[in-house]
């Protein structure tokens, strides 16, 4: 994400060329609205998009490293809300997805990639970013290709892009097909890029889908290590370290004192809160850092990738819930 956050503070200006301290104002007042809890996620992201493209984003270089760590915090403030046993079985219900899902997106993604001729890391990037958990899974699989600023920023950009849109389009979906919390939280783990976007989406669906799509998303980060392992012998390289999501433990930690520890039910409800408040100010953040000039420079081709693997693994998945589970 750092490098995401390099490439933007180059490539970025908004339609309004507007002085530091005004920009600095309305960002923080914006900031101030997403924390008081007036609003949804979802609004938080248009909001960080609007100020991205009307005013601009004052504290860009800070926004990538602040979106990993308010990520982070978020999910494992939401573990103080979740019960280990419902975790356990939603886990085991989404495991053989998450499997089948994964390669068979990374193995559709190197044949699309070579279809469009595109860049064999850029496509690489596009293609684990959609298949395990976004941003996250693209900054791990980065280094371990020895990816340049150029080829990790496109496949960022791309990510973030369908991230936005599915935050809006899935609860949308899932109301139209009339789909239960659990389909819905299973469906939108598998199928929606990042984790934040996931969180944003099962929360404005239900507190069981929540449940399900974060217990389910986050093993499937996991998945993080072994791709990054195989990416490795692929792209021979073996001396590249690997980022192992730690943060997960922390999350299953919360879910075992929820479950386990009675105590904690005096804090668990405003460990969640804050989560959530997070998460909102997460969202805003992405948002704030997608300006129409980071969109412009992504190329036709690498999106073409994204959106085909995107609709793939989003139909397939959703074919499977309906009608195997």
């Amino acid at each position: 994400m750092e490098n995401q956050s390099k490439i933007i503070s180059k490539n970025s200006s908004p339609f309004f060329n507007t002085n530091t301290i005004t920009q600095q104002v309305i960002f923080v007042l914006l900031l101030v609205i997403c924390i008081s809890g007036l609003i949804s996620p979802p609004i938080a992201l248009v909001l960080g998009l609007v100020a991205a493209n009307i005013s601009g984003n004052p504290f860009l270089r800070f926004n990538a490293k602040a979106i990993n760590i308010l990520l982070q915090l978020s999910v494992i403030g939401l573990g103080f809300g979740m019960n280990v046993n419902s975790a356990i079985s939603a886990g085991k219900t989404g495991f053989l997805f998450t499997v089948a899902s994964i390669f068979s997106t990374l193995l559709l993604g190197l044949l699309i990639g070579k279809w469009l001729k595109i860049d064999k890391k850029t496509s690489h990037l596009i293609s684990c970013g959609t298949a395990i958990c976004g941003g996250s899974a693209i900054a791990a699989i980065a280094p371990v290709i020895k990816s340049d600023e150029k080829q990790t920023s496109v496949a960022l950009g791309v990510i973030f892009i369908l991230n936005s849109i599915a935050l809006f389009l899935f609860p949308a979906i899932g109301h139209w097909l009339h789909l239960s919390q659990q389909e819905f939280g299973l469906w939108c783990a598998i199928a929606i890029h990042d984790t934040s976007s996931v969180v944003g989406a099962a929360n404005k669906y239900g507190p069981e889908a929540l449940q399900i799509a974060t217990t389910v998303k986050l093993a499937r980060a996991l998945w993080i290590i072994p791709v990054a392992l195989i990416t490795a012998l692929v792209f021979k390289n073996k001396s590249s370290k690997i980022k192992i999501p730690y943060f997960i433990g922390v999350f299953i930690l919360a879910m075992v004192l929820n479950t386990y520890v009675p105590q904690t039910a005096l804090v668990a409800p405003y460990m969640v809160a804050l989560a959530k408040t997070g998460l909102t100010i997460t969202l805003f953040l992405i948002g704030a850092g997608l300006s129409h000039t980071v969109l412009q420079s992504l190329g036709v081709k690498p999106l073409v990738q994204g959106v085909l693997l995107w609709a793939c693994i989003a139909i397939s998945a959703l074919l499977s819930i309906l009608y195997f589970i």
